[in-house]
């Protein structure tokens, strides 16, 4: 599937408020904690605690949260199908963007160990 912009557009002012909740009960139906979603989320904005509950709670669309996010430089690892989508072939940044952070979420969800899900580097 092709992203459209019109599909861009629609991503980009949707509120991450708005969809944070169903992240949380996303992990949280699957055995994760909140933590452990924060630190997923952490991970691929650069945002610590605080800064994510400002987001929350001015309401920060995808558009403005992402602005705001410096990417891990390991963001570009993050593969697969999320939604339909094959996360490597999305050409609009902002729509990759939230669909890396979508599939970290899933991720989490489904168990997988989070030394892998945050893309750690071998030594």
């Amino acid at each position: 599937m092709k992203v459209t912009a019109e599909k861009n557009d629609k991503v980009a002012q949707m509120t991450f408020a708005s969809i944070y909740p169903h992240y949380v009960r996303k992990v949280g139906k699957k055995g994760r904690t909140k933590e452990e979603l924060h630190q997923v989320i952490s991970w691929l904005t650069g945002f610590d605690e605080g800064q994510l509950q400002d987001l929350i709670q001015e309401k920060a669309t995808f558009e403005t949260f992402f602005q705001k996010a410096t990417l891990h430089p390991n963001a570009h690892l993050i593969k697969g199908v999320i939604c339909g989508y094959r996360i490597e072939d999305i050409e609009f940044d902002l729509y990759r963007n939230v669909r890396y952070l979508d599939k970290l979420v899933d991720e989490l969800a489904k168990g997988r160990a989070m030394e892998k899900i945050l893309r750690e580097e071998k030594k």
